[in-house]
């Protein structure tokens, strides 16, 4: 492996032929150039998507409450139903596992839109009313002032806390909002905090145009006593998530009169099965990557092979001499297996090239968007190649190395 002869006699070889050396090398890069843009482009689709989920903590739950499908104590199917502030107490007396667990509620409803005013500006925001818990299951961080406290809830004060386009919008650039007033549907609140949103794209916009009160406080100003909307909860992590989802479903069920065996009466969103369910699509994905870039790496492996059988079959006479000198048969299967491996490697190595060249070009082109961020190729991948690309290499001029030593030293030397 390390004679300068044999070095010159591989260079020799692949450039006595220079087109069929290049055509044949161009199949193993090819392969090993879609294995590396598949995997690139896979990553990057998975960072996008984790983006979407970087806001929510991935052992969360939300559950809320829809219409009955099933006939249940005398009530018909179809009745709709509320949740009310007994349920906050029920869920947390009954329901072992929960960390944190916040009962929300949206002026307006989901996605409502709500006119705010500030002196001579105004918005349509998304007002909610939380507990001071919703912090640790939306992530949300605090960058100015506080967050809503346990003290907010209890003594039902009019404070609110904005999020950051919230802000930008209500306030000039420069000033501080802290202490200031806002006027949410004729009712003022003061500001104690300005916090901002870990998600992106469109998801982070929307929890930014967020203006957040104490739910105690929402309840009293805006008529809605002894009603919740939806419940958020986080999971303590010794406890699987759907369990205790599941578990809190059952309470709530039987609180309300609701059939616990219907699949309609309650919606619900599982983070930990969401991350479940991202996780398995993205290993599905790594695994076709490698798939179609392995069977097309093993069609050029497959094309270097033949042409290893015609370069044998040109230098029968030389093998026979060679082996007439006293040259033994692993010497002149080591020779043809390191030419084998050679090639399979330089075209490898190349396509591996361009092809990590092509994904530090997406980066730069800074071709990022909501679903798609950050394409990457790991180095224990690239690393992994090269290893099949030298195993490949070994395999494919195994069959030739094998073909020149089985013709006898006088066949050999017969040979024109």
């Amino acid at each position: 492996m390390f004679d300068i002869d044999s070095w010159n006699e591989i260079y020799a070889t692949l450039r006595k032929n220079l087109l069929r050396t290049l055509l044949t090398a161009f199949g193993v890069g090819w392969g090993v150039l879609m294995l590396i843009i598949m995997l690139g482009a896979g990553s990057g689709m998975e960072n996008g998507v984790r983006q979407q989920f970087a806001g929510f903590a991935a052992n969360s739950a939300f559950m809320w409450t829809q219409s009955t499908s099933m006939p249940y104590k005398g009530f018909k199917r179809g009745r709709r139903f509320e949740l009310n502030n007994s349920d906050v107490v029920a869920i947390e007396q009954q329901v072992a596992g929960i960390e944190a667990l916040s009962p929300r509620n949206q002026l307006g409803g989901y996605r409502g839109g709500n006119n705010v005013n500030r002196k001579s500006k105004a918005g349509a925001f998304s007002v909610m009313g939380d507990y001071p818990a919703i912090q640790k299951i939306q992530l949300y961080k605090t960058l100015q002032g506080r967050f809503i406290n346990q003290f907010d809830l209890e003594e039902s004060r009019k404070i609110c806390v904005l999020g950051e386009s919230a802000k930008r919008i209500l306030f000039e650039e420069g000033e501080d909002p802290i202490g200031d007033h806002i006027k949410i549907n004729g009712v003022y609140f003061k500001v104690v905090g300005v916090f901002g949103s870990n998600k992106s794209g469109e998801m982070r916009e929307r929890d930014e145009q967020t203006i957040i009160i104490p739910l105690t406080t929402y309840q009293n100003a805006f008529n809605d006593h002894n009603h919740i909307h939806w419940f958020a909860l986080l999971i303590d992590p010794k406890h699987k998530a759907s369990e205790v989802q599941a578990e809190a479903l059952k309470v709530l069920a039987e609180r309300h009169s609701v059939h616990p065996d219907d699949p309609r009466a309650f919606g619900s969103f599982n983070g930990e099965e969401e991350f479940h369910e991202v996780n398995m699509v993205f290993s599905g994905i790594n695994f076709i990557s490698w798939f179609v870039g392995i069977m097309t790496l093993i069609a050029g492996v497959i094309g270097v092979s033949n042409i290893m059988l015609v370069v044998v079959k040109e230098r029968t006479k030389e093998i026979g001499i060679r082996r007439a000198i006293g040259a033994s048969p692993w010497t002149v299967k080591g020779q043809i297996i390191l030419e084998s491996i050679t090639l399979t490697l330089l075209a490898g190595i190349t396509g591996m090239v361009v092809g990590v060249w092509i994904i530090e070009g997406l980066n730069s082109l800074g071709m990022d968007g909501e679903f798609f961020a950050n394409p990457t190729v790991e180095l224990s991948v690239i690393l992994t190649a090269i290893v099949v690309l030298v195993v490949s290499g070994a395999m494919a001029g195994l069959i030739p190395a094998n073909r020149a030593t089985a013709i006898s030293t006088v066949d050999a030397l017969r040979s024109e």
